[in-house]
């Protein structure tokens, strides 16, 4: 067995991109302890990398969405020294516009896809601080920076996921931990059946979940803070960053800007 690269624990993953995630991160030498709600699902991805890498997996079965479950994660973050990285993957979409989705539903939808992370997130990373060192690699979704795509609390949601890793990334990075968004677009998993749009997975413009998660690794290797694996022009987002940093920059001021001044 090579030398371990620390262990990585992977939310979400016992099916689509958590399962990948867990296969690559393996194959590069990290252990393993994988989470997710489905017990025979996470055994059985378990087994399979165990097998074909020689590389620890240890499984969690925990429902994040419940706050024992989620505490029983943010302790193992604290307490395990042997962990070097933290995968945020576990959540899920709608793609119901407002005036059709269930609030409950959307209130599922912030308990996964933003109190988990964060809680996450607040375990793992004085950990990390502590230690000098680590990873936080959160996926978000491409609504984040286009929330017209699809329902409006999805995209505010992965809104979060990404200011909260552009903000670690700021914090963060003196103290030797790396932070990654990922903004993956349409990609072949189960999201989409439980998303109510199961035959969009189907389409010519969804990527292979294995294609999305080398190329997130790829601009992990790059160390880069926002991965967007479906965007073709890489140059697109520097100039979107970068006037969103000019706009930052001019933020600054005790009046109102010209325009909201009433003429008299």
């Amino acid at each position: 067995m090579s030398m371990t690269m620390g262990t990585a624990l992977i939310t979400g993953a016992s099916s689509g991109i958590g399962s990948v995630y867990a296969d690559r991160l393996a194959r590069r030498g990290y252990d393993l302890i994988l989470v997710a709600r489905n017990t025979a699902r996470l055994q059985k991805v378990a087994t399979r990398i165990s097998k074909d890498t020689g590389r620890a997996v240890n499984v969690m079965t925990a429902d994040l969405a419940t706050p024992v479950d989620l505490l029983r994660v943010e302790q193992i973050l604290r307490d395990n020294a042997a962990i070097t990285m933290l995968v945020n993957n576990a959540g899920f979409g709608a793609v119901a516009p407002l005036l059709e989705a269930d609030v409950d539903t959307m209130n599922a939808m912030i308990d996964i896809n933003v109190r988990a992370p964060m809680r996450l997130t607040y375990a793992a990373a004085p950990a990390f601080a502590a230690r000098g060192t680590g990873a936080i690699i959160n996926i978000a979704s491409i609504v984040a920076i286009a929330p017209e795509i699809l329902n409006g609390v999805y995209g505010g949601t992965k809104a979060f996921v990404l200011a909260l890793t552009q903000s670690m990334a700021h914090e963060l990075s003196s103290k030797g931990i790396r932070v990654q968004a990922v903004l993956p677009g349409g990609t072949a998993t189960d999201f989409w059946g439980i998303a109510g749009y199961g035959e969009y997975a189907g389409s010519p413009k969804v990527m292979p979940v294995g294609d999305m998660v080398d190329a997130a690794l790829a601009g992990f290797d790059a160390g880069e803070t926002v991965t967007i694996p479906p965007l073709q022009d890489g140059t697109l987002w520097d100039q979107f960053d970068h006037q969103r940093r000019y706009i930052g920059d001019n933020l600054a001021h005790a009046t109102p800007g010209p325009r909201y001044l009433v003429r008299t």
